[in-house]
């Protein structure tokens, strides 16, 4: 019960990762506001909890919107009076192109939805946190914030990008009693990432998780629950001298170049 009296917010929730992680949170004590643009997918991922017994609830919001984020940080305020954890999650994958052939109006939405999004994300919600005293945020980086990932010009970017938010927030928020802090998800089976593997084998989905699988060291794709496990930790006050940190989910891909493949 490492939350237990936390109220936390997640966006992205009705995602794969995100929800995976609200499981992990309400599992462990918290109060969780789930955010996502998705407003049938969040309802049903939060009925799921509150018919577990936990108290879930959802909003519907664009998180790339500077009044609707402004609006989730608030709707948290308005029902659990405070806000102690955040995981800053909403993103997409976007087209996969070589960067000189990528739709311009393509790139351009990917940093909306996943670079804009975050920086929104930390400049309504920190404010809460720093008037309390306390508080942690994770926000959702990739190996892709570490490697050029062919084709994928705006995500890298906006991945890399969510690297400098990080440290940058960590820096400013510390002795005001708040953390900042990043995970870097690999080849992890979601929704998006299915996305791009059937844009990149050409439909063959499992011959894609067979070949990803081999960028880690584990031989295996991760499952997002793997993913939610960090996350609760690095939100949680076991976490207390961690800060600023970017955090491998990856299976040791990062580790080495493989050479046994």
């Amino acid at each position: 019960m490492r939350h237990k009296g936390s109220s936390i917010i997640v966006t992205g929730a009705a995602g794969s990762i995100g929800f995976a992680t609200c499981e992990i949170l309400c599992r462990e004590g918290a109060e969780v506001l789930l955010v996502d643009i998705n407003a049938e997918g969040v309802k049903a991922r939060a009925d799921e909890l509150t018919a577990k017994g936990y108290r879930a609830l959802a909003h519907v919001a664009d998180c790339a919107d500077e009044a609707a984020v402004e609006g989730y940080a608030r709707a948290a305020m308005d029902a659990f009076g405070k806000i102690d954890g955040f995981f800053n999650n909403a993103g997409i994958e976007g087209v996969l192109a070589p960067t000189h052939e990528y739709p311009v109006e393509e790139f351009d939405k990917i940093i909306r939805v996943n670079l804009r999004s975050m920086f929104l994300g930390l400049r309504f919600v920190l404010p809460h946190m720093v008037a309390a005293g306390r508080g942690a945020v994770v926000n959702t980086a990739s190996i892709g914030s570490e490697r050029g990932l062919a084709g994928a010009c705006a995500y890298n970017a906006a991945k890399h990008g969510a690297v400098g938010l990080t440290r940058t927030a960590a820096s400013e928020v510390a002795q005001k009693g708040v953390r900042v802090n990043c995970v870097m998800p690999g080849v992890i089976e979601t929704p998006l990432l299915v996305g791009m593997l059937e844009q990149m084998f050409d439909g063959d989905v499992q011959a894609g998780m067979d070949k990803l699988g081999q960028v880690a060291t584990l031989n295996r794709v991760g499952n997002p629950r793997e993913v939610g496990d960090v996350v609760s930790f690095l939100l949680s006050d076991e976490a207390s001298y961690v800060n600023g940190a970017k955090w491998e989910i990856d299976g040791g891909a990062l580790a080495t170049i493989r050479n046994d493949i």
